[in-house]
């Protein structure tokens, strides 16, 4: 296996909405660099990314599959492109937004014949947001029925006139004309010449020089604007547009082209965004020379070879016997064998360099967003947060066989080390474990995967909603614990009081006691008694939030004051506070989006409006399918994926994320209330 140096690597992932066709053109782009002999079939489960017995029953990919190919530039220098090939729908985003911390080019795929969808917006968006180059790649040129110039207006009219074609489609479709190197040949649609010039402009606006000779001479040799070209896609200045098919391989020689020969390599790309536990930016440097630093964007937990992490060197070199650490940990890891992906297949290298996606197996230390590294200065530096959807789908899970508990937890922990979009609740009231997902295919599809890899059965049911309760106005507390039970007694007394917070705040604990009123060392034991006090809720025993408590005053005994006597005197006096502060129950409300026919938008409006919600906007797609946003509370949304079907006749979906609570109604909050019990004694 050859190795490359950082100038001749290139990181792609393909993102864009499910159904665009990007596992079929990963297959036209490996069979045309020569990687596989012919393509496979999404159809008939024979692609290289969609590998998992589970994609290729449900005929589209759930989890991001990495692959290479290798293609010469410009001046004959072989480049191999890292390309990962992610999953579309809105249900397993967390697998495409992982995979963008681990490329520096974001190729958003469109469907000619459907035009803009939810998850274009979406990763275009995302993409942006991470400061990845990004470019388009409009697929199915093939198809009967394009207008591919309105697409192309669609475009620039969503995502801003940086948008502009680099090659237009040809023949029918058949083929494609590079319109940045050439400003010759007839195109299906547009003027190549003014194609070309409108490029070039764009390309030299970066550049003062370039753009004074252009200005001067009236034209520009494209083979001397590698660097303006770089510069204007690190700086989002443009976004060039490519036509292909990969059903029939029109204009994938192009897209390679354009791969190897235009896209910025490592080290002339943006930075990586990594910051140090203060959250302040640390910069990186695509030098193999330096101390290693590599991100793991994706975990999976397999039954006989055990974890296995898949990383982006950032920095450094990475070789076999490396000694290595995980974030902060101090015991060191040692990487035997360092090996690169097609799909699941596997190939060992000597080492990787900058630019280089890779993967080890067998080290339990690693989880999806770990960041591996050879010196301990890097200990405590990580990668900035992605903006990952809140899991708010959820399914309460028990083992479907007794004795199975230790195993079911076990499983879920591997299985949380691996999705970022997964989350795990458990209620000890109820005794009740949640596992939240975006939706309920995604939990289908973990679910699945526990029976079908681990051979682990379990039982769901929909779980409580989670509410909350907070307070609308401050209020004094106060109480006072005395026991004598014969021989030594318990002493404590507490004044404190309370006012609400922001929404989204949280709590906040402040001690103003003065002169020893309570000994320090007894501040803590009050602290926990306030915290029981909110944990376990006042109107129907849902934890209390944004909250802020002041204790200023109490008293102690020498003898008879102790933890024990503290923590019941503050969970009392915070209770006693909270009886005259108002308290009210909150619902989790959700930003939903609906992507439907727009003939059923009067049914889903009035079928929201039923469900307490409020429609907030609409947006037009291709194909007479429209965008509905909206914000419904979360309790209104059981059942609602069969009565979308229902309504759409299966053609409509939804994706909801938290926007944040609000009170409920007093009638629901009566009935909530009235089948608790608060426990106000010491029970």
């Amino acid at each position: 296996m050859p190795i490359f140096s950082t100038e001749n690597l290139r990181t792609v992932a393909l993102v864009g909405h499910g159904g665009s066709g990007k596992t079929t053109l990963a297959e036209g782009i490996l069979a045309k660099a020569g990687m596989i002999i012919t393509c496979g079939s999404v159809e008939r489960g024979t692609t290289v990314c969609d590998s998992d017995p589970l994609e290729k029953a449900v005929q589209h990919s759930l989890r991001a599959a990495c692959t290479h190919f290798e293609a010469d530039n410009e001046n004959g220098q072989e480049v191999r492109v890292h390309m990962i090939d992610t999953p579309g729908y809105p249900d397993f985003v967390g697998q495409a937004l992982g995979a963008l911390d681990a490329v520096k080019t974001a190729a958003i795929v469109v469907d000619a014949t459907a035009g803009i969808q939810l998850m274009t917006r979406r990763m275009m968006d995302w993409a942006k947001e991470r400061n990845l180059n990004r470019m388009i790649i409009v697929n199915k040129i093939d198809a009967e029925h394009l207008d591919l110039p309105r697409l192309v207006e669609e475009l620039r009219e969503a995502f801003g006139q940086e948008v502009m074609p680099i090659n237009l489609p040809a023949n029918n479709g058949a083929r494609v004309i590079d319109c940045f190197s050439k400003d010759e040949g007839e195109a299906d649609f547009m003027s190549v010449p003014e194609v070309h010039r409108a490029f070039i402009e764009q390309v030299v606006e970066v550049d003062d020089a370039a753009m004074e000779k252009y200005l001067e001479e009236g034209e520009a040799d494209p083979s001397t604007l590698h660097a303006p070209l770089t510069q204007a896609l690190r700086e989002g200045h443009i976004i060039p547009i490519c036509f292909v098919s990969g059903k029939t391989g029109a204009g994938v020689d192009d897209l390679i082209n354009v791969m190897v020969r235009h896209l910025p390599n490592p080290s002339e790309a943006n930075a990586p965004l990594f910051t140090d536990e203060n959250g302040n930016d640390v910069e990186l440097k695509s030098d193999p020379e330096l101390p290693l630093v590599a991100h793991v964007f994706k975990v999976v937990n397999d039954p006989y070879v055990g974890k296995v992490g898949v990383f982006r060197i950032h920095q450094g070199t990475l070789r076999r016997d490396d000694q290595l650490f995980v974030n902060d940990n101090k015991k060191p890891i040692k990487v035997s064998h360092p090996m690169i992906l097609q799909g699941k297949e596997t190939t060992e290298v000597r080492e990787l360099v900058p630019g280089d996606i890779g993967v080890i197996a067998k080290v339990d230390e690693l989880v999806f967003d770990s960041v591996i590294h050879a010196s301990h200065e890097h200990d405590n530096i990580k990668m900035k947060p992605l903006s990952f959807p809140k899991p708010m789908f959820g399914l309460a899970i028990s083992p479907a066989r007794r004795g199975d508990e230790g195993r079911l937890s076990d499983i879920l922990h591997k299985l949380l080390s691996e999705d970022p979009t997964l989350e795990l609740e458990h209620d000890t009231t109820l005794n009740e474990t949640v596992l939240r997902g975006l939706s309920a295919q995604h939990l289908r599809s973990v679910l699945e995967r526990m029976a079908a890899q681990f051979k682990l059965e379990v039982n769901t049911r929909t779980p409580r909603i989670p509410y909350r309760e907070t307070i609308a106005q401050g209020a004094e507390g106060h109480a006072r614990h005395k026991k004598q039970t014969g021989g030594a007694g318990q002493f404590g007394e507490v004044y404190l009081r309370i006012e609400p917070r922001e929404r989204g705040a949280g709590f906040e604990f402040v001690d103003e006691v003065k002169g020893g009123a309570i000994p320090y060392n007894f501040i803590p034991a009050v602290e926990k008694g306030v915290r029981d006090a909110l944990d376990t809720g006042y109107v129907a025993g849902y934890p209390i939030h944004d909250v802020r408590v002041v204790v200023y005053d109490g008293k102690s005994h020498p003898v008879d004051s102790k933890e024990v006597a503290f923590v019941s005197a503050g969970r009392k006096a915070m209770l006693d506070a909270l009886s005259k502060a108002k308290p009210t129950i909150l619902e989790p409300i959700v930003d939903v989006e609906i992507v439907a026919p727009d003939s059923a938008m009067g049914d889903i409006t009035g079928d929201l409006a039923s469900r307490r919600g409020q429609v907030t906007g609409t947006a037009n797609m291709a194909g007479g399918m429209m965008i509905i946003s909206g914000t419904v509370p979360l309790s209104e949304l059981d059942g609602y994926a069969a009565r979308l079907n229902a309504i759409t006749q299966g053609a409509g979906s939804y994706s909801m994320e938290l926007a944040g609570y609000a009170p409920v109604p007093m009638q629901r909050q009566v009935e909530l209330a009235s089948n608790y019990h608060r426990k106000d004694e010491d029970e």
